[in-house]
């Protein structure tokens, strides 16, 4: 067996993606030497990663010259757009030999629709649309917010059948209107005699926010659970995937060949130094998952990582733990609430830096 961490995982049945993208991993080729020697097999970008990318440092400067000089009127949203297409299509470019290989299963790359967004059903559909036919890759995933007028825009994109990475999940309530969302799409386009074998979806999960949100909150008295809540939330949400997409439910589409929408681990780098670096990857390794790790955690666990699958490690005592926060106070369904409204604000928030570091940098380089 390999003695490189991050492919051992893959070894295990969890596909490892990589948590960014900048022109600078393509021009170089440092995402082709990933895939290679780590077994990477998919990437991931958020307005967050796109702004540290674009904002600092002159890397882009030349591709947003070019664009400005062959369409002067472009908005500081367009260019972005010109831009992020750009690298989207390259890394899926770099990733399709993992596409093919693995059937549509990873290889993919996912771009999200403007988080300014978030609250429109309607226009969130038709941003996805579009991107997704500029875009034009088999495996692309386009990003869309699991806020409540998020859903119903997955489960219309999904019946188009669109690649969709559902993002910014926080509670299993709101996962399981997701999976509702994903198998009814998926049954809109099998009643119109339309194939389901080649749709695919990811439902990302956010982990290390929740304790990071909840332990502040835990005396004392209750230390013990501090760093509980995140992974018992998480296995939760892996135990409703394994009944729905194992049981019959699924069973109809499975015999058409619709593959289940895998549970994404995201926000798993660690916040509190007190706990490893790697506690969200290690605790979450399953069969069928994907884990989508930053930068750092990415280079930490290559360096020190000890991969066994541990999914199913104290599955059974999660309802209990929850249970504990609940009496000790700890009222889940508020928390994880806030956790998507403060998660869709960071997004909006770094877009709307990016939009101003555009127009900064268009009235530079005019100059």
């Amino acid at each position: 067996m390999s003695t490189n961490s991050l492919k051992q995982i893959g070894q295990l049945g969890q596909s490892v993606w990589y948590d960014n993208i900048h022109r600078d991993m393509l021009d170089a080729g440092e995402l082709a030497r990933m895939v290679m020697e780590d077994d990477l097999r998919g990437v991931t970008s958020n307005p967050t990663i796109f702004d540290k990318a674009i904002s600092r440092g002159d890397t882009y400067d030349a591709a947003i010259a070019r664009a400005l000089q062959e369409e002067p009127s472009l908005s500081a949203g367009e260019l972005f757009n010109h831009l992020a297409v750009a690298d989207i299509r390259d890394a899926a470019d770099v990733l399709r030999p993992v596409y093919d290989r693995t059937q549509g299963v990873d290889g993919m790359v996912s771009i999200e629709v403007s988080p300014a967004l978030a609250r429109d059903t309607d226009a969130t559909i038709a941003e996805a649309r579009r991107l997704w036919a500029w875009i034009d890759r088999p495996n692309v995933m386009v990003k869309v917010p699991a806020t409540k007028q998020g859903v119903p825009a997955i489960e219309t994109l999904i019946a188009l059948g669109i690649n969709v990475n559902v993002t910014l999940l926080f509670s299993v309530q709101r996962y399981l209107e997701v999976v509702d969302a994903y198998l009814a799409g998926l049954q809109q386009r099998a009643r119109r005699g339309e194939r389901v074998s080649h749709v695919r979806s990811v439902a990302s999960f956010f982990v290390s926010r929740v304790d990071s949100a909840i332990d502040p909150q835990l005396d004392d008295s209750l230390a013990e659970l501090r760093g509980t809540a995140a992974i018992a939330n998480a296995q939760r949400a892996y135990a409703h995937f394994e009944d729905i997409f194992d049981g019959r439910r699924f069973a109809d589409l499975r015999d058409l060949g619709a593959r289940e929408q895998r549970l994404l681990w995201a926000s798993t780098g660690t916040k509190n130094p007190d706990y490893s670096d790697v506690l969200y990857v290690e605790a979450l390794i399953g069969d069928r998952t994907v884990n989508t790790l930053p930068p750092a955690t990415y280079e930490a666990y290559k360096d020190h990582g000890e991969p066994r699958a541990r999914i199913h490690e104290g599955i059974d005592q999660a309802p209990h733990i929850l249970k504990r926060l609940e009496s000790a106070g700890i009222d889940m369904a508020a928390v994880t609430a806030q956790l998507e409204r403060d998660g869709v604000q960071s997004f909006l928030d770094s877009y709307n830096n990016l939009l101003r570091s555009l127009e900064e940098k268009a009235r530079s380089l005019a100059a």
